[in-house]
């Protein structure tokens, strides 16, 4: 049921209604999964799917059929090694060897695994990783090796860190490692999938020769997401923050939570906020490699979330407080903008570093190289959609007619506007009467509630009539009688 709350928040923000509207009920899948298809096996590695990813199950789904399968079960393998990684029940002595050898596991029929703590929230997808390792010794040969390449590599770099006792104790250290740490978990997933798209012939080659441009594909998300969960991940007991920034401007990593700190929490969290930034160009880079529509839906939409994310933790202290997270309007309209074309992309990108930029503080410490990063990206969209246009002529026909045009879309825009916002407020009085009119049906004495109501009203004004209400209680009776 939707919330009061969120009636509000959409009567005063109509455009976001109108994007889920249009979202939900325009969007067409480019591919759409046929299930009938599907064994019974099958069906049940899309259902872990659905059950362990929040964000990319649904982009998963529309891809092209020659990646469908390939892209959810290198998701799946890479989220078993994930959950068994993550756990911290599991003895490191049992963990590592597992970790390590995680690549030759994918391979061996029946293998499960149960051992996951009772509260691991993807637990049963390694009861039932059997169906998982079944239909991934379905794919082609060439899926397989990337898959299990990538697996060996992102096994032994969990290692790694899980047998770092530093890392265990006080988090990451420098930013070097955190990045180390970001290549780990996601640049290996940029590289894997991109590998994926070459072979199935979905994606430029070329892209196999810029490595830095799948790495950041998988950098930018991971650290947004980083940045974003800081106080998650503090309840957790988890730290990934390098310790070379935020020691610039606190003792202890818990002091950027104390209110006393505000600004110096803010100070650190645009440092964040700059290093994620500093890949954003090399995504717009990337997306120009993609060949297919569903394959580019795929990349662009999680990027276009994560640049919106970043506008919305920026300079913002609820991160220390809360998870901060875009409106659901807001992520749907990214969704349109996102699944159409380059340029739409890029003209997301650009919005929202204008908006990074306005609220860009000059005494922050980083407010230098945030507003080079930034504008080295608008200068990259610019060099591949350039917005010089020629000199207008006012007195050209056509420039008055798209003139008159345009002045007529939005004359049309503003009254679309109106009738949504009138339709909301008409709803909602239909609503009211019907309960009231309900109520009353039932039998609600509503003179009874006004007469208490008037009542409490002359309490507080130092003028009630104490019997007001008794008054009418005994009228009632003798109606009745």
């Amino acid at each position: 049921m939707v919330s009061p709350k969120s009636i509000a928040y959409y009567a005063f923000h109509p455009n976001e209604l109108r994007s889920m509207i249009q979202w939900k009920i325009w969007h067409n899948p480019v591919h759409e999964r046929d299930e009938s298809k599907d064994s019974e096996n099958l069906k049940r590695c899309f259902y872990f799917l659905t059950l362990t990813s929040r964000s990319f199950a649904a982009v998963i789904m529309e891809l092209h059929p020659e990646l469908l399968v390939p892209v959810t079960l290198f998701y799946l393998i890479l989220r078993g090694l994930d959950t068994i990684e993550d756990d911290m029940t599991i003895p490191l002595e049992k963990k590592e060897p597992i970790l390590r050898d995680f690549h030759n596991i994918i391979e061996k029929d029946g293998w499960n695994f149960q051992e996951n703590g009772p509260n691991e929230k993807d637990r049963q997808l390694c009861v039932e990783f059997d169906k998982v390792i079944k239909e991934f010794k379905t794919l082609k040969p060439a899926y397989r090796e990337i898959i299990a390449d990538i697996t060996k590599r992102m096994g032994n770099g969990m290692a790694d860190y899980a047998n770092n006792a530093e890392h265990n104790l006080v988090g990451v250290n420098t930013v070097k490692d955190y990045e180390l740490y970001c290549h780990y978990v996601a640049g290996l997933v940029g590289e894997g999938l991109t590998r994926l798209f070459v072979e199935a012939g979905l994606a430029n080659a070329a892209l196999l020769k810029k490595p830095e441009l799948m790495e950041s594909m998988g950098q930018f998300l991971q650290q947004v997401n980083i940045t974003r969960d800081i106080k998650e991940d503090l309840d957790d007991n988890r730290r990934f923050w390098p310790k070379e920034i935020w020691s610039k401007h606190v003792d202890k990593f818990e002091d950027l939570f104390k209110p006393e700190n505000k600004q110096k929490a803010l100070n650190c969290s645009s440092e964040m906020i700059y290093t994620a930034l500093t890949r954003a160009d090399d995504c717009l880079y990337y997306l120009a490699g993609l060949r297919e529509q569903s394959v580019f839906n795929f990349c662009a939409i999680p990027q276009t979330m994560a640049i919106a994310t970043l506008n919305a933790c920026f300079q913002n202290y609820d991160i220390f407080e809360k998870n901060v997270k875009i409106t659901k309007g807001e992520a749907c309209q990214l969704m349109i903008e996102s699944s159409q074309n380059l340029q739409l992309v890029c003209d997301v990108f650009k919005r929202y570093s204008q908006k990074i930029a306005k609220k860009n503080n000059p005494h922050d410490p980083n407010f230098l190289k945030i507003s080079i990063t930034l504008g080295r990206v608008e200068q990259f969209i610019e060099s591949i959609f350039p917005s010089q246009k020629p000199p207008v002529d006012q007195k050209s026909p056509a420039n008055v007619e798209e003139a008159e045009k345009a002045k007529k879309q939005a004359y049309e825009e503003k009254w679309d506007l109106i009738y949504m916002a009138a339709a909301v407020v008409i709803t909602v009085l239909v609503i009211t009467s019907s309960m009231i009119g309900v109520a009353w049906l039932a039998g609600a004495r509503f003179d009874i509630a006004y007469v208490e109501l008037k009542q409490q009203v002359g309490a507080l004004l130092g003028s009630a009539e104490p019997t007001a209400v008794e008054a009418v209680k005994v009228i009632t009776e003798k109606s009745e009688l």
